[in-house]
């Protein structure tokens, strides 16, 4: 494999999480080249829900201008297997705990980020085969020009749940067959006006619809009788007959803009990085569609690895952090890939099941259920176990926004993580000693003192770029960490 290579990092797949990766990989100085399919972008309806980790990650990075502006929101409606009731609650100063965000205006911001950091984007590109050794990884491409080959010390596959780089680099997966069979169309209705509203539940199975103002919408039906063949394309006839099948009652569509077929078939990559290949995203990880959580898990991925590999290429600092993104990610993707397994349950049709959803109906507005479950499918309960000490409550947790008074004025957490950099914090009296230690790593970290009567919960805080608690001073590591995980000092 040549010393001399066309990228730090190849992204492949050029969708939300690749262009997050690629984005934050350039805010950090690295070379970058992604190789999308796709001519352009998409405007098929997919994933429009955002949940809070996703959405406080993304104004900490100022990616989408909704985002960063929205700031002490209420807690928002949500449902738990279509069972209404619950809220999710963000900390104050944060934002809104659900953005409604389509994935193709998502994609289209990160991927301007991404040009402004010159990353490399080339469309068109479709991957074929993928190899790597010691030295690096070399991917092959159709291109409009030809058969292309393009070489690099790192890849990441963010290319969906038919991954090429997935199959290529021989990740071995755990698998569930499907259960249940689902179409979504997004459709034209002869009479909105008589369109069902939201979740309808019938002995036959659900109907999930949201209508526009110009008499078109996304409809959605779920039935448990059988799963139906994945490949075959979906047709409106299809729809109209299906939705009649569980609402008993037609629905008339004129058009079908767009039909897909979905099921709760599971995949998930027994590890998420094979030397110097990694997945993110459907690429890695497959799940019923339920909740909205797809696409945020994506989203905490991408923030997750991103850094790790900037650092791994700038300091040098190879697998003990890189390992740590398998550590951290697979046990959440599990945890995901479980709750929307239990949403699914309950979302059975059967009769026998009525008195466990009305029990969940009845239990879920109260705070500490709501709080619960709001955590988990917000992903507001992540912990990152990396540098996890058990001397201290707050390492591996998030840090939320909050005002602090430094040298440079009045800033939050928001604004000091802008650049994408690891964060210490000291206490301006009593972090002094810890904050010298860190200068010892300011080619990599920013160090920031602050004013005021105990500002922060410990003398001194390392926050990673990801907004992620890695120290306090409770430990006395410090050293340790930061040369494990950045290389020698200077």
């Amino acid at each position: 494999m040549p010393q001399v290579v066309d990228a730090e990092v190849v992204v492949v797949g050029g969708g939300p999480v690749g262009m997050l990766v690629a984005a934050e990989l350039g805010l950090l100085g690295t070379k970058v080249l992604v190789l999308e399919t796709r001519a352009a972008v998409s405007d098929r309806p997919k994933a429009n829900t955002l949940h809070a980790r996703a959405v406080q990650s993304l104004a900490r990075r100022g990616y989408v201008d909704a985002v960063a502006g929205v700031a002490d929101a209420a807690p928002q409606p949500f449902h738990f297997a279509g069972i209404q009731g619950m809220q999710i609650a963000a900390p104050e100063g944060e934002p809104s705990p659900i953005l409604k965000l389509a994935q193709a205006e998502l994609e289209r911001a990160l991927e301007q980020r991404a040009l402004a950091h010159e990353i490399t984007v080339l469309r068109s590109h479709e991957v074929t085969q993928v190899s790597q050794d010691a030295e690096g990884v070399r991917v092959v491409a159709n291109t409009p020009h030809g058969t292309k080959s393009f070489s690099a010390l790192y890849l990441v596959g963010a290319d969906g749940s038919a991954s090429r780089v997935r199959e290529q680099a021989g990740f071995a997966t755990d698998t569930s067959a499907a259960t249940v069979s689902a179409l979504m169309g997004q459709v034209r209705f002869a009479a909105p006006d008589t369109a069902p509203r939201g979740w309808q539940r019938t002995p036959r199975g659900w109907v999930v619809c949201r209508t526009e103002s110009d008499g078109t919408g996304v409809i959605r039906t779920l039935n448990f009788a059988a799963p139906a063949d994945w490949r075959a394309r979906p047709t409106l006839d299809e729809l109209r007959t299906e939705v009649r099948r569980i609402l008993e009652r037609d629905v008339p569509m004129t058009e079908a803009l767009f039909l897909s077929r979905f099921s709760d078939y599971t995949q998930v990559a027994r590890t998420f990085r094979l030397d110097r290949v990694f997945l993110a995203g459907d690429a890695a990880h497959i799940h019923f569609p339920i909740g909205g959580q797809g696409l945020s898990t994506g989203i905490g991925d991408g923030f997750n690895l991103a850094w790790k590999l900037a650092y791994a290429v700038r300091t040098g600092s190879g697998d003990q952090l890189l390992d740590t993104y398998d550590l951290e990610r697979r046990p959440v993707v599990e945890q995901v890939v479980r709750n929307t397994r239990a949403q699914l349950a309950l979302m059975r049709p059967a009769a026998e099941l009525d008195p466990l959803r009305e029990l969940f109906a009845r239990i879920l507005p109260f705070g500490e259920v709501s709080a619960f479950i709001g955590g988990a499918l917000s992903a507001q309960e992540t912990v990152c176990s990396a540098g996890r000490d058990s001397a201290c409550e707050w390492t591996g947790r998030f840090l939320p926004n909050q005002l602090f008074k430094t040298d440079r004025g009045v800033e939050d957490v928001t604004e000091l993580l802008r650049a994408g950099r690891p964060l210490m914090l000291y206490h301006s009296e009593s972090g002094q000693r810890h904050a010298s230690v860190a200068q010892g790593w300011s080619h990599v970290l920013r160090t920031v003192r602050v004013h005021g009567r105990r500002p922060l919960s410990r003398d001194a805080l390392l926050v990673r770029p990801d907004g992620y608690i890695a120290w306090t001073s409770a430990s006395e590591d410090l050293a340790v960490l930061l040369h494990t995980w950045f290389g020698q000092h200077r």
